[in-house]
């Protein structure tokens, strides 16, 4: 463009303006025009070599025998595209606790490790390290590892490792399977990381339930319905190792579940979900509960159904929302329940056991939120022969409340405060206060809804 300025220029002041003729105006233009399309063609011809080099680069390509190669000034290696690289995330999830009792045992329920109420002062929480991408077009592969403290011990436990069907398998249309060791789908919560939650701790019927979650392993299938509004249904078969059950005899299915949801939106500003599953199986005493004190053997089946429904006042969730959730528990065992500490030995028991818990969130302000839940379990009844063992609940129906209050800087950085007031037994109540703080750096997935 300056080269164009200064031709121009030039021809101005060697041209006399008033004593231009026609015949040498037209051969003074004709020069122009040929000095311009001299300069245009030399710039374009610079501009496409520029983009050429510059795709090379992006594409990583130096040499011409088909292979990826990333040059160097020093060395050479191959580097393939990156589509299908792991991306790697990590999850910080710490805090600080303290309790007015002593003990969060709940009496008359067997509950394993990560139903307790957790360790009490400073300490690490769960944290994860997950490692995720698609293996090519037709699968896509997870892993998540846990990391926590128990008994003393800092110890790595896998949560999820599985394997999920793509599109480009050519599977019907809305059809996924799903292998591995996963959180299946089971209500409302369980299929979502813990950190994920909107309280610092798992509502009542998860921890007395399910042991906080449901992970087995095992094979889950699910489909999409062609509906005008959400609507999905599946069911899985699992190997019978994860509580509620226990003790697999070896033939690796004997846990199985199923599940239908549905959902859609009011107007513009508001959506709900409704679900419904089951999880049935066989247990045969191998059942991890605290201390290992109540053993069960016989069949298993749980109940679950869950709410959710969302409003945006403003029409933007991101600057205020309410979110109502609930979910009921209905367990129903007959098999026969045992007592080692107290001796006892196998005892016949057929009965159901009810619980649920629900739960308001509000955000206020883009970055603070509020949240109130209450949680309840039924009086368990107590198998005849075992009466003033830990079994014996003395007629009480164990309940909590929970307040909290979070701060959310990003997505990637959140602080907690809690206070949760737990009568778990008659003339007990706990009054807990917790602070939490969650932090994750890498690639990250997109949260479940």
């Amino acid at each position: 463009m300056n080269m164009l300025i200064r031709i121009v220029f030039a021809a101005l002041l060697v041209v006399p303006i008033g004593g231009i003729s026609r015949a040498d105006s037209g051969d003074a233009a004709s020069a122009i025009r040929a000095e311009i399309e001299a300069i245009r063609s030399s710039y374009e011809s610079r501009i496409l070599e520029l983009e050429s080099r510059i795709a090379k680069i992006e594409e990583g390509e130096t040499s011409t025998n088909g292979s990826t190669v990333l040059a160097n000034t020093t060395t050479q290696r191959k580097v393939f595209g990156r589509d299908f690289n792991p991306s790697i995330g990590v999850v910080l999830n710490g805090r600080f606790a303290r309790f007015t009792e002593d003990t969060g045992e709940i009496p008359g329920f067997g509950i394993g490790h990560e139903g307790e109420r957790g360790r009490e002062g400073v300490g690490i929480s769960h944290s994860e390290l997950n490692f995720s991408a698609n293996v090519d077009d037709k699968f896509f592969g997870s892993l998540t590892a846990a990391l926590v403290r128990e008994d003393g011990e800092d110890k790595v436990e896998l949560e999820e490792a599985y394997i999920q069907t793509l599109p480009g398998l050519g599977l019907f249309e809305g059809l996924t399977v799903k292998a591995g060791r996963a959180l299946w789908t089971l209500g409302y919560l369980n299929e979502h990381h813990v950190h994920t939650d909107d309280f610092a701790d798992r509502p009542l019927p998860y921890r007395v339930f399910l042991n906080g979650i449901f992970n087995d392993d095992g094979v889950e299938v699910s489909y999409l319905l062609p509906t005008d509004f959400y609507s999905e249904i599946g069911g899985g078969v699992f190997r019978g190792d994860d509580f509620p059950f226990g003790g697999s005899d070896g033939e690796g299915i004997d846990a199985w579940s199923l599940f239908a949801r549905v959902g859609g939106d009011i107007g513009e500003n508001q959506n709900w979900r409704l679900g419904g599953s089951l999880l049935s199986g066989k247990a045969y005493g191998g059942r991890n509960t605290e201390e290992g004190a109540q053993s069960f053997v016989g069949d298993t089946d749980l109940y679950v159904a869950d709410l959710r429904y969302t409003w945006a006042p403003t029409g933007n969730p991101k600057t205020s929302e309410l979110i109502l959730q609930g979910e009921y528990f209905w367990r129903d065992e007959k098999g026969t329940y045992a007592d080692s500490e107290e001796g006892t030995g196998a005892v016949a028991f057929d009965d159901t056991l009810e619980g649920w818990y629900a739960q308001a969130v509000y955000k206020f302000k883009p970055q603070w939120r509020l949240g109130l839940r209450y949680g309840q379990l039924d009086q368990p009844d107590v198998p005849l022969g075992l009466v003033g063992s830990s079994f014996d609940s003395q007629g009480f129906e164990p309940s909590t409340f929970s307040a909290m209050l979070d701060w959310t800087n990003s997505e990637f950085s959140r602080m907690r405060i809690q206070f949760n007031r737990e009568n778990l037994a008659s003339g007990y109540s706990d009054d807990q206060f917790i602070f939490q703080y969650i932090m994750s750096f890498g690639a990250h997935g997109a949260h479940k809804y």
